[in-house]
Order: C-alpha cells, then structure tokens, then sequence
C-alpha cells in the first residue's frame, strides 16, 4: 500500500492554499459601482443600472375622490345618517325612508353622506365595489357581506357593524356570535367628492 501520494497531495493543497491562495485573494479589482453618491456625481461613469419602473404610483388616487381632511365629515355625516335610521322597520326591497332592507339601507345612508351610487343588491355591491383586507376591514363606512353574499352591512369597528336585520330593522350588531361565522368579505364604496 503506497500512502506516499495521498500526503503528498494534501502537502501540496495545505502549502497552496496557507501561501498561494491569500496572494490571490488580496487581488484589487476595479470597482463597478462608486463608494459614494458624491463618486457617482463626479465621475463621468455610465449608470450600470436601468430604471424599470415609473416614478409615480400605478394606480395614483384620482382627484375627485375626498381628500383625508373631508373624511373626518364624510364619517360624521355616514355616521348621522346610520343614527336617524335606527329602528325603522325592514321590508324586502325597500329604500326608505319608513322602512329598509340590507342593501336599500346602505344606497340611502350612502346618498344622505354625499356618496351618490346605482341602488343595486348586495350582491352587485360586492361585484362592483374593490375588497379590503387588514386592518382597512375593520374602517368605519366599510361594507360587510354575509350569507353567501345575501345581507350587507356597515362596519362600525372591529366590534360589529350597522345593518337592517329582517327580525329587528335598522340595528347595530355585534360580529362575536352569530354574524362572525357568516362573514364572506368586505368592500369599500369609493368615497367621491360630490
């Protein structure tokens, strides 16, 4: 059995890499990109790298809708108008103002807030309006949708919500319980100035 070139191969490896291998190692490259702005800005160098994307947000938020200071009264106003309907009576198909039903009520508070919409289902609510996810759910003025997308309400908090429940008319309800498994989702009506 010859052991002699298997340690002279290991040798030979141990000495390159203790004596050879830092010497290559220590080797200065040119540097590609500078150490700074101000190098980049002084130098005469072409940019390594394109711009692939705009400046300005895809979808930027368009001028008409309410602006952040406006919101504060959109809420007061959706709020009042919620509050002036509490107790009336529920009627299929109705849109007030002696009685409402889920989707009836959400057109007419929307209208008396300054948010003019089609009234339509909560169906076509759901279909027409953009989803919420998050925190953004839980905003008051947010719809939430129920039993297979038959009943919508108003999210109030991260409590419960406004609704016109066919057994107690216009009503506040809790999530915790009942409507917390029967929720399908949330939307956001747009909020246009008017």
């Amino acid at each position: 059995m010859n052991l002699k070139k298997p340690a002279c191969a290991v040798l030979f490896f141990f000495l390159f890499s203790v004596f050879a291998f830092p010497a290559f190692a220590q080797i200065q490259r040119p540097r590609i990109v500078p150490n700074s702005t101000a190098d980049s800005i002084n130098s005469n160098q072409v940019s390594l790298v394109k711009k692939t994307s705009l400046s300005t947000p895809k979808n930027p938020i368009p001028n008409n809708f309410i602006s952040n200071q406006s919101l504060a009264a959109f809420n007061e106003r959706l709020h009042s108008a919620m509050q002036a309907r509490l107790g009336i009576r529920y009627v299929y198909g109705s849109t007030g103002p002696n009685t409402y039903d889920c989707s009836g009520l959400i057109w007419s508070v929307f209208q008396d807030a300054g948010i003019n919409f089609e009234r339509s289902s909560a169906r076509a609510f759901w279909v027409n309006f953009d989803p919420v996810y998050g925190d953004e759910r839980y905003k008051f003025g947010t719809l939430v949708f129920f039993n297979g997308l038959g009943h919508v309400g108003i999210v109030v908090n991260d409590e419960g919500f406004y609704h016109a429940s066919s057994s107690k008319g216009v009503t506040y309800s809790p999530f915790a319980g009942y409507w917390e498994k029967r929720v399908v989702g949330f939307r956001r009506v747009p909020q246009k100035a008017s």
